[in-house]
């Protein structure tokens, strides 16, 4: 009896010290270029910040705005100690990429950090549930570099080629905190079910706009496989990602349940999508009246940015 008792004392102590899984995120916004990107990737990245925290209180997040290399290495690296097997990582890049057709790169300030070192540092992790969110402008020439079993690839271009920067990253953030992206209703956002929110509300930007779409997402979860656009059974591709839950939604649509909140995301969209209209206008415009008008469009986001941050 004594030996029986002790034997169920030990196992009542090592389950009570055995640490639950934990998801890791890392949101890193890349060199803007220019002012309006460079608020745009910051406030993008905020959001994702705000979202994460409000869902997961017991969630590793950490948000880099405009790193170095050094510093994207620094954090990875102690991630890669500090995880375990059974934990899931997330990596969301946010900014401007390049694809000379052999090595893409995300703009950093000073060196650029490449997809083979971004692979070398995401192999060095050792949880074996990994998620790649890149919303940059040629990110789709990351994808054959980054692609490994267990690790689902979201993309915001199919492939290298598609140079100009994208707004796949807006309805990235606005999947994580809208009900209707919970497809299956089962109260959580799965990778999957992001991505297709985000890329059908791409999709309708360009054509609200009258443009031809200069991006076009793209998934891969098989780890052998090309991006595609529609995950299907036929295809092999959607599995893992819809298995992978992003964030539980409950809460995170709690912080952005008020009428007035609702309100003010309305009119930050609007905003967003006046100032891409505006940049698209930008080569048939006299260069004074552009940076007027951009000047006021920005303060007046700025200023919406802020009241939804209260």
């Amino acid at each position: 009896m004594g030996g029986r008792v002790i034997r169920l004392i030990g196992a009542a102590l090592v389950f009570s010290v055995a640490l639950p899984a934990a998801t890791y995120y890392v949101t890193i916004t890349g060199l803007a270029g220019e002012p309006d990107y460079e608020q745009r990737f910051s406030m993008w990245a905020r959001d994702i910040d705000k979202i994460l925290k409000s869902a997961n209180t017991e969630a590793k997040i950490e948000t880099l705005y405009s790193p170095t290399r050094d510093s994207v290495r620094m954090v990875l690296g102690k991630i890669a100690k500090e995880a375990g097997p059974q934990d899931a990582f997330v990596l969301m890049l946010i900014g401007h990429g390049t694809f000379d057709g052999a090595d893409y790169k995300v703009n950093l300030p000073g060196p650029d950090i490449t997809a083979i070192e971004l692979a070398g540092l995401l192999d060095r992790i050792p949880v074996k549930r990994q998620l790649v969110v890149n919303m940059t402008s040629a990110s789709g020439g990351s994808i054959e570099v980054l692609r490994k079993p267990d690790r689902v690839i979201v993309s915001a271009t199919k492939s290298g080629t598609e140079k100009n920067a994208t707004v796949f990253a807006r309805y990235w953030v606005e999947a994580l905190r809208d009900s209707a992206a919970d497809t299956d209703k089962n109260g959580s956002i799965s990778a999957l079910e992001a991505f297709r929110y985000a890329d059908q509300k791409t999709v309708q930007f360009y054509q609200s706009q009258k443009r031809l779409a200069t991006e076009h997402a793209v998934i891969e979860d098989t780890g052998k496989g090309e991006g595609v656009r529609e995950p299907s059974p036929e295809n092999g591709q959607g599995l893992q990602a819809s298995a992978f839950p992003v964030l539980r939604l409950e809460a995170a649509v709690a912080a952005f349940s008020d009428p007035e909140k609702r309100k003010l995301l309305a009119k930050k969209e609007d905003l967003e999508q006046k100032i891409d209209h505006l940049k698209y206008q930008k080569a048939a415009m006299p260069l004074d009246e552009y940076k007027s008008q951009l000047g006021v469009l920005l303060l007046e986001l700025a200023k919406t940015q802020e009241e939804l941050e209260k």
